[in-house]
């Protein structure tokens, strides 16, 4: 099942201009990156359908696609750690969002900063001339 489109929802439609821009998974989705607006941390990954960039785009506030529960979600609103949105970029291939934003306390589920303090998974360094 994809994600519920803005004219179904009630909510307005994204800009035509901005959705003729996107390339969508066969889901209607595209990844949204974000990242702290101050320090370029890179916080976590999510999804984002037309929708959910239009709301992002004019409430000042993310909301991303959840695809397991297939419904909307605006960061922060049940455990209080909030996105504020600083400035949305779209990739030159269309198919990636980049979401700056004002991060309160942790962005991860697990309670870390980053959804990305993982362990490293020991990549070989690489150098120029390699």
């Amino acid at each position: 099942m994809g994600a519920v489109s803005g004219a179904t929802s009630g909510y307005p439609v994204l800009d035509p201009a901005i959705a003729a821009r996107l390339k969508r998974d066969p889901h209607g989705l595209v990844p949204a990156v974000a990242q702290q607006y101050d320090t370029g941390e890179v916080l976590m990954l999510g999804w984002m359908d037309d929708e959910a960039l239009h709301r992002t785009l004019t409430t000042g506030r993310v909301t991303y696609f959840s695809r397991s529960r297939q419904e909307y979600w605006v960061k922060g609103e049940t455990s209080g750690h909030r996105q504020w949105v600083r400035s949305v970029a779209l990739d030159c291939d269309g198919d990636a969002l980049l979401v700056r934003v004002d991060q309160e306390g942790p962005a991860c589920h697990t309670g870390s900063r980053s959804c990305f303090d993982g362990d490293d998974l020991g990549a070989r360094p690489g150098q120029p001339g390699d």
